[in-house]
């Protein structure tokens, strides 16, 4: 080989990396702003081939993540606080999105559940590893609920929305940036929640994941997943209606009008004055723990340490 032909070779660029996100809960509006990355090219620019997964609960995308079925993930804090505590799970945040306790019980309108005490004696419907069956009993105990007189029941988050409007459970699992979707899926009744910070829980709530091993082994690609995503949601933020637009090319069947709602929703959870977006407080991380700690019994105790590693936002 020439001296010309090799330094044409070494100018080339790096192959880009492929790696794969799993979401929370199925594909929603919320989730519009890792599209937005994707498709400005934000994750591209930093080296990466980025595969958007389906994911069916918080529980399951921790399982994925830990299992290295999936190279990032965005999950509940509370549920890897559980995950980490019994099955000792090498998985932590690497990002914090919901800044406040997004889950939520949604009801119809119509219904007769007005508080949380009127759950007793209802049917609950809400996929089997969802962040909301596994942190219920906290809301149960803080909210004067009899844990014994609820029934759930497991389903697919896709068939959630339906399963309310057809009246097949009482009540559905839902985080409150889904008001929107399940406002145009029960229409024209519409819906009232229950959330959970309502009954006065104060913990973390979604964040991104990644393994102890990716974090060790490739922090620097930990580092540009983390700013590539946090770029798309700066954008989505400022232009819900583009970003909304944008994950409906990929994902036809939510609604233009659904996306953007959920999107605004997202920048109320995901935003505290004067605190960086992203950017972890180990004040709060030492909160979710507790709250955790208050109300599950954990197989082993949980250090706030071992929840998220610092250093990934700038």
């Amino acid at each position: 080989m020439g001296a010309v032909a090799a330094l044409a070779l070494l100018q080339q660029p790096a192959a880009a990396a492929d790696v794969n996100l799993i979401t929370d809960f199925g594909y929603n509006g919320r989730h519009s702003y890792f599209y937005v990355a994707l498709e400005k090219g934000y994750y591209k620019d930093e080296g990466l081939n980025v595969t958007i997964l389906r994911g069916q609960g918080s529980g399951d995308a921790i399982k994925k993540v830990a299992a290295g079925a999936a190279t990032f993930g965005f999950a509940d804090a509370g549920s890897l606080v559980l995950a980490r505590g019994n099955d000792g799970v090498p998985v932590k945040l690497v990002s914090v999105v919901y800044v406040q306790p997004p889950q939520a019980l949604f009801v119809l309108e119509s219904s007769n559940i007005k508080t949380p005490k009127d759950l007793e004696g209802k049917t609950l419907a809400e996929t089997a590893a969802g962040a909301i069956r596994l942190l219920f009993p906290a809301y149960a105990k803080a909210a004067g609920i009899d844990e014994s007189k609820v029934k759930w029941v497991a389903a697919e988050s896709s068939a959630l929305p339906s399963i309310l409007a057809s009246k097949r459970a009482d009540a559905i699992g839902q985080f409150t940036v889904g008001a929107p979707l399940l406002a145009a899926a029960t229409a024209p009744e519409g819906v009232r929640a229950l959330a959970y910070k309502d009954a006065g829980l104060s913990y973390y709530g979604n964040g991104l994941i990644a393994s102890e091993k990716t974090i060790a082994e490739d922090p620097k690609m930990v580092r540009g997943f983390v700013r590539a995503t946090l770029k798309g949601m700066k954008d989505a933020f400022a232009k819900p209606e583009e970003a909304a637009t944008i994950m409906n090319k990929h994902q036809k069947q939510l609604s233009v009008q659904v996306i953007e709602g959920e999107t605004r929703l997202v920048e109320q959870l995901a935003t505290t004055k004067g605190y960086p977006m992203g950017k972890i407080d180990p004040a709060r991380i030492d909160e979710t723990v507790k709250v955790i700690e208050t109300y599950f019994k954990l197989n082993n105790p949980v250090k706030p340490a071992d929840l998220f590693a610092d250093g990934f936002v700038e």
